[in-house]
């Protein structure tokens, strides 16, 4: 094939690619392309719940709540345990209003603020209570993609895609849950909510840029010339081609999460069910690497707890314990029967309590683990194993008994140790107290839970009392990994020295994250992966040298 010739490369069309796209277009490059790996666009972003987590954001006195830069840094420095750079942190805080701001007034991309979910650590330093910082889009309708209607990859963990995360359990204390025929009228508008609104819009302001994206194309190699980034070669169904990038090439492929080398050689502990796109291999990673790129933040992710079902369930094999584990009536224990942490913890704070280590057995004290509920559980909640789907009952495939050292014997582990811990849960909720792990102290806990009892102890705290008793196995797994090629707060690739690697931009899961190991809030991937690609594509458009 010929080369060609843009002034932007972008790899990847999750939300930090096409918001670095649109971006450049907007911002004056005349052309640009974005190379997809996979058939679809929206990578993991079009999977996700589609909040972004934007401090400060323009849309908190919509909703009554006040915020401002200092609190902002405060709250993410205060979760630093010296692992963040503080100038990412700022130009992160500093960036993200005005990306919003931008996107809003230039393309279909709209946000309102969620009212009421807090933050992750809601009581550290700036954290905040109330939400706010949290935003996400409206409806879209996928008709006004015209021919790309249908090109974009479908969410296999929010099944109905009609729907926004705050008409889900995860996405409000109390769901907003449409009606029937609401949801016929979305449905049969292609009305799309979560990260497929998100990507939506976002897709839908690259082709009003009539910004060029190539699905099914890899790329497999920067071009560089004299110490600088000059394009890309892209393997396409018709054989490789080298493209020119005469302002810069932006990164936004993902992590490494699916290739299981990079895994082993970087991550700080077990990570044996991502829930990402299986395209995220780490092609970003290595040709950062061969350019000389330093790198930053590697053995951390935004990890989360997951469960095998089958396929039939889900069509990745595998769900994602939020809610579940949150709800009144269960617990979670170790392979020794034991409770290892507050269940109702955020999902990326379980990472630290899968990778505790028994050094005199030399093994991972709480892998294997167990989520464990009783009939009352089960009769009120059911088990739910899709996000945003209320069910009732409980799937056959889950292991169940009708006392804890029978279903203790069935999961080969100490019985008088599992009903001990059982018996002690049960004392903690009669005292309306969690003295050993805090679980419905931070007000975060008590938004999770039961919704119909949004804000008190007993939204997560209740005992374990009725037979049959349930266990579920959960394992470690991530949402995306957060280290890669270091950046600066312009978002360009930084070498072993600490210098730009001059036309190298990095944003989203593929570059060393500016949150280190911690996650802010609802969103708290997305924030980054758009502010980034934001800053990526404006520095790139106005490069000089």
């Amino acid at each position: 094939m010929n080369d060609a010739t843009y002034d932007v490369v972008v790899v990847g069309s999750g939300a930090a690619g096409l918001t670095a796209a649109v971006t450049a277009s907007l911002r004056g490059a005349e052309k640009v392309i974005v190379f997809e790996k996979g058939d679809l666009t929206g990578g993991t972003t079009a999977w996700s719940g589609g909040q972004v987590w934007i401090p400060n954001n323009p849309h908190m006195p919509e909703v009554g709540i006040e915020d401002s830069r200092e609190k902002a840094l405060t709250y993410i420095m205060s979760l630093s345990r010296d692992m963040l750079d503080e100038s990412l942190v700022e130009s992160y805080v500093d960036a993200g209003p005005a990306m919003v701001s931008f996107l809003e007034k230039h393309t279909p991309v709209q946000f309102y603020a969620v009212e009421g979910m807090p933050d992750y650590h809601p009581e550290f330093p700036g954290g905040s209570v109330e939400g706010g910082r949290t935003i996400e889009c409206p409806l879209y309708p996928f008709q006004e993609l015209g021919e790309w209607e249908h090109k974009v990859t479908p969410s296999p963990y929010f099944a109905n895609p009609n729907i926004t995360m705050s008409e889900t359990p995860l996405g409000k204390a109390i769901p907003e849950v449409p009606s029937k025929e609401e949801l016929r009228r979305r449905s049969a508008e292609n009305e799309r909510g979560c990260g497929q609104a998100l990507i939506g819009r976002l897709l839908r302001a690259c082709l009003d840029q009539n910004i060029e994206i190539r699905t099914g194309c890899g790329v497999k190699e920067l071009i560089v010339e004299e110490d600088q980034v000059r394009g890309v070669e892209v393997e396409t169904s018709q054989g490789l081609q080298k493209i020119s990038a005469t302002k810069g090439v932006v990164l936004a492929s993902g992590g490494f999460d699916w290739d299981e080398d990079l895994r082993r050689s970087f991550l700080r502990g077990p990570m044996t069910h991502p829930v990402s796109m299986e395209t995220t291999t780490g092609d970003g990673l290595r040709m950062s690497m061969k350019a000389g790129a330093m790198l930053s933040n590697m053995r951390e992710a935004w990890w989360i707890p997951v469960a095998v079902v089958s396929t039939e369930e889900n069509p990745m094999g595998r769900v994602l314990i939020n809610g579940q584990r949150t709800l009144p009536h269960s617990i979670m224990v170790n392979r020794h029967g034991k409770r290892f942490t507050n269940e109702a913890a955020n999902y990326n704070a379980f990472g630290a309590a899968f990778h505790v280590e028994d050094v005199s057995r030399f093994e991972y004290q709480n892998l294997p683990c167990w989520l464990i509920f009783d009939g009352t559980y089960a009769e009120q909640y059911g088990f739910r194993v899709a996000s945003g789907v209320e069910g009732k009952g409980v799937a056959d495939w889950v292991t169940r008994a009708q006392s804890p050292e029978e279903l203790a014997e069935r999961l080969g582990i100490d019985g008088e140790n599992l009903r001990s811990s059982i018996e002690r849960w049960n004392t903690h909720c009669e005292n309306s107290h969690d003295p050993d792990f805090g679980r419905g102290d931070s007000a975060f806990d008590r938004w999770w839970g039961d919704p119909h009892r949004k804000g008190q102890r007993d939204a997560t705290l209740g005992p374990l009392t009725k037979a049959p008793y349930y266990a579920v196995e959960i394992k470690s797994g991530c949402l995306g990994t957060k280290g890669g090629p270091k950046v600066d707060k312009y978002a360009r690739v930084l070498n072993i020295e600490g210098e730009a690697i001059r036309g190298l931009y990095a944003a989203g899961n593929v570059m060393g994250s500016p949150f280190g190991m911690t996650y802010g809030g609802p969103g708290g991937t997305l924030g980054p992966a758009m502010v980034f690609g934001y800053l990526a594509a404006n520095h790139a458009v106005s490069r000089n040298d």
